[in-house]
């Protein structure tokens, strides 16, 4: 399915007069301010988040999955999803690609597929956290940290494999996430571990070309729940450091022990140049990955507020990969990934409207409540017709889960695809 631009006109018109009202008002606002709209709207025209292909289905949990109707079965139709994502909200030019389950049969064909929605290819990403049917090793007691050298070369050779195919589709980037760990006390020696899996990492980023970055994922517990060997910001770090300069920490909003302050944590990695991706999702307990937004709005502008002043004052940090990691267990993913995408927009728009310069004299003035005052006064704006006038300066739709319900996207996707069809890699 594909949507064409007189279908998005369409739509927008009935929205126009009141879209201008608002936008006016709010420009008139900022103007007073200070503030340089049109910059703001060239900035969020500019910022694009990429889809990981896995989060085009419907997800599940430990105890089961509730498919959804017209999910992609083939890495064409994943494509094809993005495309209908990106005409809609103009934000999300980039795919990312989990192997092996989406290794293209025609790489000519699929890059020329991504090419005609406009969509790029962003860090392909390796899958050492389940057993393939093809390899002759097992990951169950760990990959990359394995106390069997045999496994760890099987697991080293896969995130190779990985880099060529990525390679072949004009990517950048590896991102390495990794379950390995232990439930049980005593089961695995910690210095052991964390040895294999920096000689693994080291032999991985040898391969590396020399245009990509390598970005390591961290997370506290699960799948294991008594240790991950990659437990914290601080060890994938170390673990960057250990590599080179191509390689990069990742941090992902789920994976981190409740409470933990992640906009000090984007703020340390990138004063050290060393931010290399983040993946967006929210939670109330854990590495939920829920909506972006859904639960912790105002966290998540605190967060941007860093990852701006990083931005703008971190030359030596390299500009971030951006992309969702969610889970749609009730929602129609495309549906959930919009609301995704506005609330990145939303608080980045927010964190966009900051006065660094008078944040940073309040701050020296030891002013607290006007530190306070500077950050809510930016949250508090309603920044959506800035996030409108973007889309729509881009052809997209001024209220996109309204223009998708409209057009009946997902009606259609199940004419085309079937009742039955299933995400593959879920």
């Amino acid at each position: 399915m594909r949507i064409k631009e007189s279908q998005i006109k369409e739509v927008n018109t009935q929205h126009l007069l009141a879209h201008e009202n608002r936008l006016n008002a709010l420009g008139a606002v900022l103007s007073k301010q200070g503030k340089d709209v049109n910059a703001i709207v060239q900035k969020l025209e500019d910022f694009q988040v990429a889809v990981p292909s896995w989060a085009l289905g419907a997800g599940g949990t430990r105890f089961g999955r509730f498919g959804f109707k017209g999910e992609p079965s083939r890495l064409e139709e994943k494509i094809d999803d993005v495309g209908l994502l990106h005409k809609l909200t103009q934000t999300a030019g980039a795919i990312s690609l989990h192997i092996p389950w989406d290794v293209p049969e025609d790489y000519v064909a699929i890059k020329e597929l991504a090419s005609s929605h406009n969509i790029l290819f962003d860090a392909v990403n390796s899958n050492t956290f389940q057993d393939q049917k093809v390899a002759k090793e097992s990951y169950k007691f760990g990959s990359l940290s394995n106390t069997s050298s045999v496994v760890r070369d099987q697991a080293i050779a896969h995130n190779i494999e990985v880099m060529e195919i990525g390679n072949k589709l004009g990517s950048k980037s590896l991102t390495v996430w990794l379950a390995d760990g232990s439930n049980f006390p005593g089961q695995s020696n910690f210095q052991t571990v964390l040895q294999h899996t920096e000689d693994s990492l080291k032999e991985i980023y040898k391969e590396l070309p020399n245009d990509w970055k390598l970005f390591i994922e961290y997370k506290p517990y699960e799948p294991n729940f008594y240790s991950t060997v990659i437990q914290d910001w601080g060890t994938s770090f170390m673990l960057a450091n250990a590599c080179g300069d191509k390689a990069y920490s990742l941090v992902d909003l789920g994976h981190h022990l409740p409470n933990t302050n992640i906009e000090q944590i984007v703020s340390t990695l990138m004063m050290k140049g060393k931010l290399g991706g983040f993946h967006f999702n929210d939670s109330k307990y854990g590495d939920d990955d829920l909506t972006v937004g859904s639960v912790k709005p105002y966290a998540l502008f605190l967060i941007f507020n860093a990852l701006v002043y990083g931005m703008e004052n971190n030359p030596q940090n390299p500009y971030p990969a951006w992309m969702i990691d969610a889970s749609h267990n009730i929602k129609d993913p495309l549906e959930d990934l919009i609301q995704s995408l506005e609330a990145i927009q939303e608080a980045y728009a927010k964190a966009l409207l900051v006065d660094q310069k008078q944040l940073l004299e309040a701050q020296q003035q030891h002013d607290v409540v006007k530190c306070q005052e500077i950050l809510q006064d930016a949250y508090r704006t309603d920044v959506r017709p800035l996030l409108e006038k973007a889309r729509i300066n881009r052809g997209g739709a001024l209220r996109p889960i309204e223009a998708y319900r409209s057009l009946a996207v997902r009606h259609q996707l199940i004419q085309e695809r079937g009742e039955d069809s299933v995400a593959s890699g879920l």
